[in-house]
C-alpha cells in the first residue's frame, strides 16, 4: 500500500492555518475510514480530522498548538507500522513548532512541480523523508533568517524591507504579501520605544478575527444614530423568556424586509442582492468574538429561538461550523448588558451592508441604536428610513413576537 498522506481540511473559506488541539490516535494504531484521528482548530472552531482509508496511523504526527498550513501533510496511513524512529510523534516544543512553520512556508513557496515532486519523494522513502526546501528553509533559520519564503526574501532585499521590522502572519512565517504591504503602508510599531515583556501567538480565532478586520479597512463607512425607548421590548423579552438579543434580531429582519439595500452587498461586479435574510448576532466568548448566523430571520419567533439555542451552545462549545458563522446579509452588535456604555460605533464586516450596535440605556433612559453602513450600498437617508421603521418594528410588540 502507497503510503497515504493525512492533510489539514480545509473548513472554511477563511481559513488559511489550523492548530491541532489533539492527536486520538498514535503512530502503530490501525485506523478504518470515519475514524477520527484528532481534533483541528480553524479560525473559529474545532473539528474531527477522519481517516479516509483503512491501514496503520504513522508519523511523524504534526505537533499540537502549533500554527500548519491548510492541506499540510500532518500524518500518513500506511498498511504497515513504520520503525519506531520514523514514527515518533513530535513534541510541541519551541524547535518543532519552528520546523513546522519552515516546512510550511516552503511548500507554500515552492511550485506545483516542486511539491509534487517531494510528495512523490516522500511517499518514496517514508513519511518523515525531508525536501530539499524543507532542509534549505531550516538552514536559514538555523543561520539566523526569518522563516520567509525565497522569493519573499528577494522581494524584500529589492525594496529595500527590513525583514526584522516585519510581523511573522498567521502560520508562522513572513509571505510575499507582508513585504509588498509594508513597502506600501506603515511598518509594525517600534516594540524598542516601549517595555515588551513578551510577544504571545494570538489564538486561531483572534488572529481571524484582526484578519476580518484588516480586510474592512478600506469599506467606505458613516454611523447614524437614534434614541429608543426599548423598555418594552425588555419586559416582553423576559415575558417570553427569549433573548433580547433575538428579538432584535427578528426586529433587524422584519425592517429589512421593507428596505432590501440593507440585505445587499458591495462587489466587484457590482451590487450582490439577495433574498434570504440572515442575522449574524455577536456573542462574545472566552476565545473571542464569534458571529452565529440566524438564517432566514422573518421565520416566527418560537422558531428562531429553538435555533438560537442550538448555535449559542454550539458557541460556548467552540463547536461552530462554517455553515454556522459566515454568509450573513446583516449583523447585530449588543452591548445593552454593559451599563455605562451609552453609545459605540461597530465595524461593518464584508459581505455586509450594515451593523446594528446596540447600547444600555442611558442616563434619560433611552437606548442609543447606532448604524454603521457601507456608504457604496446605502445613503444617510437611506440609514435615517431604516431606523425609523426599526423604531416602529420594536414598539409593535405583538408582531415581533408573533
Amino acid at each position: 500500500m502507497t503510503p497515504i498522506a493525512v492533510t489539514l481540511p480545509v473548513l472554511s473559506d477563511t481559513m488559511q492555518t489550523g492548530r491541532i488541539v489533539r492527536w486520538l490516535k498514535q503512530p502503530g494504531d490501525p485506523v478504518k475510514t470515519g475514524d477520527v484521528l484528532a481534533e483541528v482548530e480553524s479560525d473559529k472552531a474545532i473539528m474531527d480530522v477522519e481517516a479516509y482509508a483503512d491501514g496503520v496511523l504513522t508519523g511523524p504526527l504534526a505537533p499540537v498548538d502549533t500554527d500548519i498550513a491548510v492541506k499540510s501533510t500532518i500524518a500518513w496511513i500506511t498498511s504497515h507500522a513504520q520503525p519506531a524512529a520514523a514514527t515518533a510523534q513530535p513534541k510541541s516544543t519551541p524547535a518543532t513548532s519552528t520546523a513546522a512553520s519552515l516546512a510550511d512556508a516552503a511548500s507554500s513557496s515552492a511550485g506545483p512541480q516542486q511539491v509534487e515532486k517531494e510528495s512523490q519523494t516522500g511517499a518514496q522513502h517514508g513519511a518523515a523523508a525531508c525536501s530539499p526546501v524543507v532542509e534549505a528553509a531550516l538552514a536559514a533559520r538555523a543561520a539566523g533568517d526569518h522563516a520567509m519564503s525565497p522569493f519573499a526574501r528577494g522581494l524584500a532585499a529589492e525594496l529595500g524591507i527590513d525583514a526584522q521590522r516585519l510581523a511573522l502572519g498567521a502560520a508562522g512565517r513572513i509571505t510575499a504579501a507582508q513585504v509588498l504591504a509594508a513597502a506600501i503602508g506603515p511598518l509594525v510599531p517600534h516594540l524598542q520605544l516601549g517595555t515588551v515583556q513578551r510577544v504571545e501567538r494570538p489564538s486561531s480565532l483572534k488572529a481571524a478575527m484582526a484578519e476580518a478586520m484588516q480586510r474592512t479597512v478600506h469599506t467606505p463607512t458613516f454611523h447614524v444614530t437614534a434614541a429608543v425607548d426599548l423598555q418594552p421590548l425588555h419586559a416582553a423579552a423576559q415575558r417570553l423568556q427569549q433573548s433580547v438579543s433575538l428579538l432584535l434580531a427578528r426586529a433587524c429582519a422584519l425592517t429589512i424586509e421593507r428596505h432590501r439595500d440593507f440585505n445587499a452587498c458591495w462587489t466587484a461586479g457590482g451590487l450582490a442582492r439577495r433574498d434570504r435574510i440572515d442575522v449574524a448576532i455577536a456573542v462574545d466568548t472566552p476565545e473571542g468574538l464569534l458571529t452565529p448566523v440566524l438564517r432566514d430571520a422573518l421565520r416566527p419567533l418560537a422558531v428562531l429561538a429553538q435555533d438560537w439555542h442550538t448555535l449559542r451552545d454550539k458557541a460556548s462549545r467552540h463547536r461552530l461550523l462554517p455553515a454556522d458563522y459566515n454568509g450573513a446579509t446583516f449583523y447585530l452588535s449588543n452591548l445593552g448588558m454593559f451599563s455605562g456604555v451609552e453609545q459605540f460605533d461597530a465595524i461593518v464586516p464584508s459581505g455586509a451592508a450594515a451593523i446594528l450596535a446596540v447600547s444600555a440605556p442611558g442616563t434619560d433612559g433611552l437606548t442609543r441604536l447606532t448604524l454603521s453602513c457601507d456608504h457604496r450600498v446605502v445613503a444617510g437617508a437611506d440609514a435615517a428610513r431604516f431606523l425609523a421603521t426599526l423604531t416602529g418594528q420594536l414598539q409593535a410588540i405583538d408582531s415581533l413576537t408573533a
